[in-house]
């Protein structure tokens, strides 16, 4: 049984409906040890035997046999580890890859193998200096000869330690003296028991085998015998896998710095629009802490009012509905992490403040609640029982010269009410004043008590309007108990409403968080840019790197490799741009938050570590997505037409 047997293969080209026979029913036998040269003219059929033997084409008839197995029914994945066990492709236009270096070429096939990182790189060395390279490992393949290059040819061909090398015209290009070197590292490849077929139209290089098989008119005219095969040894092999995705990262890492100026033009592109957007992601943060931080410092944010739910012609004619109940305070106060209920009235006009001559109508009034901060009264006290708080404004109406002297002193608080009767009713009462409080800190308030009492006075009886409810915990609170709120229904109306600034605050965030997706979306469409650019880049790489494809197809790589390097590329691309947006996102943020610390005396500008990551996963996964298409035509390239592409 042979090593390697040809049983007729025939292979045909097809122009149109027109049929061209290459290879007419080729029957050969070859044995590790030979030195095998088949001969003929340019366009005998010899490059496509080549194909055929080197498990680069399938489509053909006849078959081929590997020590007694059958390569004619193998799936593309078996042809593949085939090229990679068995197969050393020598190529007469050498097919180095240009952005790699000596010692990296003959490495690209070691990273098939199961060797480690060092074991590679010692197995690379010592097939260089074999083949007398050893000084010129750091060098790319431009910077060599061509007889030296076709000497790093031989060195990666030998590096999986294949049992088969074949050389397509593998003295071409090169002149006499070179030919004669490259010939004997040949022959010594053959005298150590491997089996090297050259293709060749050259009778010199043929001389110089053990073995002559002449091709003509697809058909083999002759075939000698010059000397015997040289005895093989057992057979020996690497044991070998695909490219793993570290290494196809480690090669697209090797190309970017290769066009490094390109490349940190796309980089520069792709950021621009994930910088957009985590700057406005961080303003959005910051103005919208910066509203919360200036409300929260005269309201309390963990106290919310809460009224019910009804029209506005209910609310104006003083409807009973307003009214909140017992029944209401004991399901607010079974809601988790409600610290307190506190009932609560408010009137709109019908009040005025007298003292001596001096008189303030007020617009508003409101017992006295916990969504007033005790730190907004700036002289004085809160109100108790028989006291009244009054507001900066007001207080400057009733003195104007000397508010702070009104303090501790009696003032007439009168309010007209309607009784059950619907007819109106004077309250008036003397009440001292507690304090004043900043102008913006709500409205002139007294506690319910006292409101109560004075209602009691004249025979009315008050239930509260509103009732503030008091949060528990942190400020991350207050929306689970609103949300609870608000779920009440009566049919399919909402029981409650939410009132107060606690209200103004959540719908001023939702306005605001509105506005800046808004804005981050108009910033994103130039994350579409960036992705047609990433698109082009990879389409023009693939063309760029066609020859390269076909090179690592014949070292075995598989068309899963070939997809995940360009993924590779797509993503450094990707993080690339994402760290570059984000560098430039924080040095904005230093730079307006020095500005905005000076005017405001806040952090304008905030960009948490969740718009961040937002960021860096956005722009590598439109990267990824960008190489989709790329990708998926480079792994579908034929190795051979790709091996011929200029």
């Amino acid at each position: 049984m042979s090593y390697l047997e040809l049983r007729d293969i025939r292979k045909s080209y097809y122009l149109g409906n027109q049929e061209f026979k290459v290879l007419k029913g080729i029957n050969l036998n070859f044995e590790r040890g030979e030195f095998v040269s088949i001969l003929g003219e340019s366009g005998g059929g010899k490059s496509t035997l080549m194909n055929i033997i080197g498990g680069l084409d399938s489509n053909y008839e006849g078959d081929v046999f590997l020590k007694g197995e059958s390569l004619r029914h193998e799936t593309t994945k078996q042809l593949d580890a085939y090229r990679r066990q068995t197969i050393g492709f020598i190529f007469q236009n050498f097919n180095l890859i240009s952005h790699l270096t000596i010692l990296q070429n003959v490495m690209v096939s070691l990273e098939m193998t199961s060797l480690s990182h060092a074991e590679q790189e010692e197995r690379a060395k010592e097939l260089l200096d074999k083949v007398g390279l050893t000084e010129h490992i750091k060098k790319f393949p431009n910077q060599l000869s061509g007889g030296q290059k076709q000497r790093v040819a031989i060195a990666r061909a030998l590096a999986s330690d294949p049992e088969i090398i074949i050389a397509d015209e593998p003295t071409g290009a090169l002149d006499s003296e070179n030919t004669k070197e490259i010939l004997q590292l040949l022959y010594q490849i053959a005298a150590e028991g491997k089996l090297v077929i050259t293709v060749t139209h050259s009778q010199t290089v043929a001389d110089y085998g053990t073995r002559i098989v002449r091709l003509a008119d697809g058909q083999i005219s002759e075939d000698i015998e010059l000397k015997p095969a040289y005895p093989a040894d057992s057979e020996h092999e690497l044991a070998t896998h695909t490219l793993r995705f570290g290494a196809t990262l480690k090669m697209a890492l090797d190309n970017m710095k290769y066009n490094w100026k390109r490349n940190l033009l796309i980089i520069i592109g792709a950021a621009i629009g994930i910088f957009s957007v985590i700057l406005m992601q961080g303003l959005g943060n910051g103005v919208q802490g910066y509203m919360n931080h200036e409300i929260y410092s005269q309201i309390n944010p963990n106290a919310v009012q809460v009224a019910k739910n009804v029209s506005s012609d209910e609310l104006a004619e003083g409807s009973k509905k307003v009214n909140l109940t017992n029944q209401d305070r004991q399901r607010f106060e079974k809601i988790k992490n409600v610290k307190d209920v506190q009932e609560g009235y408010y009137v709109q006009g019908g009040t005025r403040l007298q003292n001596g001559k001096k008189t303030a109508n007020l617009q508003m009034m409101q017992t006295y609640n916990d969504t007033i901060k005790k730190k907004s009264i700036k002289q004085g006290h809160a109100p108790k029982n028989g006291e009244i708080l009054l507001t900066k404004e007001n207080a400057q109406k009733l003195n104007k010269k000397d508010t702070n002297a009104l303090i501790g002193k009696k003032i007439t608080y009168t309010q007209t009410v309607m009784n059950d009767q619907k007819q109106p009713v004077q309250l008036k009462q003397d009440l001292t004043v507690s304090g004043i409080a900043s102008a913006n800190s709500g409205s002139t308030s007294v506690t319910y008590k006292t409101l109560k009492q004075m209602y009691a006075d004249q025979n009315i009886k008050l239930a509260p309007n509103f009732m503030t409810v008091v949060i528990k915990g942190n400020a991350k609170n207050v929306k689970p108990v609103q949300t609870k709120i608000k779920d009440y229904k009566t049919g399919k109306k909402a029981t409650y409403t939410i009132t107060g600034a606690g209200a103004i605050v959540d719908t001023l965030n939702t306005y605001i968080d509105l506005a800046v997706n808004v804005l981050a979306a108009i910033a994103g469409i130039s994350l579409l840019v960036s992705a047609i650019m990433i698109i082009v880049v990879l389409y023009i790489s693939v063309s760029e790197r066609t020859k390269e494809i076909g090179i690592l197809r014949a070292l075995g790589a598989s068309k899963g490799s070939i997809r995940n390097l360009f993924f590779s590329e797509a993503f450094f691309i990707g993080l690339f741009a994402a760290i570059l947006a984000i560098a430039l996102a924080l040095l904005i943020q230093v730079g307006a938050n020095s500005l905005s610390q000076a005017g405001i005396h806040y952090a304008i500008m905030q960009i948490s570590g969740s718009n961040i990551a937002f960021g860096a996963i956005v722009s590598i996964v439109i990267s990824l997505l960008a190489a989709l298409s790329p990708a998926g035509r480079a792994a579908r390239l034929d190795p051979i037409e790709s091996l011929s592409y200029e």
